[in-house]
């Protein structure tokens, strides 16, 4: 187990290397452009999609998350430090390779459609254990987007009212609500969601088989604690955390205001913009719990076919979100001060046909499984 950290810390360093071609190659600033419109900005994108960064930016966080499983393996007098740390790394790895997978599902990561699908499958949706790709863009790109904070509409809304996100909740049940994911509740209904992964529409039966395969593999290859601590751990409690935490930070969710309109002035009602003004805290996001323009889901949502790349120059063309608060908890602006505020201010609305339980968004979460976005 001696040699299993520095070869651990290679595959780190050369997966964040790998991946840098594709940053590379979608840079506005590799041959001096400054797209500052919705025009210019897919002009670029349409000239620079291709089929081969992508399938090097996925490689990259696999050989790293490879190499976090080598540094769990390490053990000796620092072995649970190192764990818990490869722990956390496998969590922040899901929630980036969800939000690399949501851009394919959008028909944005490569050029070809079918290799989105391909690759968003391969790479993600089997071996973390999603719904099938057909399944998440139907949940996310037809019943979400167009419905995002509409009660008995958005799949999104419905899930966060069956984690106690509802008006009319106490403090109590709101605060394990921000938390549903690691709560018994929630560990339960992403347990079952992954054993019920058979059961959606053109899955197959061996598509829960994907996850159990892959902790077999790390298990036998580098010995249980990479498992354990960079894959089960990670995939049951850390990563559905931080993409419940994403999520409660896209939209105004419980305040919504109502606007008629083109999308840009519709998405302003209902997104915000978290950390505006503090670009540490939004390098942290940006590098953790908010990925691939999670950060500016406004921009995002306002256009949902512009890849991540050029989601910050189309942000500073375009007019919203007014809330950009600049916490996530501390401060009277603070999402989720204002999220219970709302709570505590409105009837209790109704989810329609999606609050049975029935699975919602595959972007995120199936039945309180949290599984894609």
């Amino acid at each position: 187990m001696g040699a299993t950290l520095p070869a651990g810390l290679v595959a780190i360093v050369m997966g964040m290397a790998l991946r840098q071609a594709d940053r590379w190659w979608f840079s506005p600033a590799r041959g001096g452009h400054r797209p500052d419109s919705l025009r210019s900005v897919m002009a670029l994108q349409r000239e620079r999609l291709n089929d081969v960064t992508p399938v090097l930016l996925l490689l990259g966080h696999w050989l790293e998350i490879g190499g976090w499983c080598a540094v769990a393996a390490h053990g000796g007098a620092w072995g649970c430090v190192l764990a818990a740390l490869a722990a956390l790394a496998g969590a922040v790895k899901f929630r980036h390779l969800q939000e690399v997978s949501h851009f394919a599902v959008h028909g944005v990561l490569a050029r070809r459609g079918r290799l989105n699908t391909l690759l968003a499958e391969v790479a993600v949706h089997v071996p973390l254990g999603f719904v099938p790709v057909a399944v998440r863009r139907r949940r996310h790109v037809r019943e979400h987007h167009p419905n995002a904070t509409v009660a008995g509409a958005d799949p999104n809304l419905a899930e966060l009212h069956r984690a106690g996100l509802r008006a009319g909740a106490g403090v109590a049940r709101y605060v394990l609500g921000t938390v549903h994911p690691l709560t018994p509740r929630g560990v339960s209904g992403t347990v079952r969601g992954l054993a019920a992964l058979g059961r959606e529409p053109g899955a197959g039966r061996l598509r829960a088989a994907g996850p159990v395969v892959v902790t077999a593999v790390l298990a036998l290859a580098l010995g249980w604690q990479a498992a354990v601590f960079v894959f089960v751990l990670p995939r049951l409690l850390l990563y559905p955390q931080l993409a419940w935490m994403s999520l409660l930070v896209e939209h105004r969710w419980f305040d919504p205001e109502p606007v008629t309109g083109p999308p840009v002035a519709v998405e302003a009602g209902r997104c915000l913009r978290l950390y505006p003004l503090n670009t540490l805290l939004a390098l942290v996001a940006r590098g953790t719990w908010l990925p691939y323009g999670d950060l500016y889901h406004f921009a995002h949502s306002a256009h949902p076919a512009v890849r991540w790349n050029y989601l910050p120059a189309l942000e500073r063309s375009l007019a919203g979100p007014d809330y950009r608060p600049r916490a996530l908890l501390l401060g009277g602006s603070a999402v989720l001060r204002r999220h219970l505020r709302a709570l505590t201010a409105v009837a209790a609305p109704t989810d329609g046909p999606d609050g049975a339980g029935h699975p919602t968004d595959g972007r995120r979460t199936q039945p309180f499984h949290h599984s894609s976005r």
